[in-house]
């Protein structure tokens, strides 16, 4: 009987990086947070438990397309959760980061911790 593939595994497959972490032989990034864009955003929600469009766009630097496109990925993903309202006339997209998102970026961050300790005693 064959193992079932979690959707993160799925999302991380093809991006292993060996690693001698006393524990496990092989590191597997998630790639969906692993794009720079992406890590930005669930780290800036990390630490907001909510944050607007208009916010992360100031707060990231970035383009509409491009915050628009990356968040739709994460939302995709199950990392964070999108909520479309209006304020009188004006549209307010607010973002939140989910308990899977925050546990994603959990593993990431332990993923890149090790290799860091890894690079640095050699």
């Amino acid at each position: 009987m064959a193992a079932k593939t979690s959707a993160a595994q799925k999302r991380s497959a093809g991006l292993h990086l060996s690693v001698n972490t006393g524990t496990a032989s092989a590191v597997s990034l998630d790639r969906v947070i692993h794009e720079r864009l992406r890590l930005a955003i669930v780290s800036a929600l990390s630490v907001n438990p909510v944050l607007t469009f208009a916010e992360l766009k100031k707060l990231l630097s970035t383009t509409d397309g491009n915050l628009s496109v990356h968040s739709r990925k994460l939302e995709e993903a199950g990392y964070i959760a999108v909520e479309k309202k209006f304020e009188g006339r004006v549209p307010r997209t607010e973002y939140r980061l989910t308990g899977s998102g925050r546990t994603a970026l959990e593993h990431y961050l332990t993923h890149m911790e090790a290799l860091i300790r890894a690079a640095r005693s050699k």
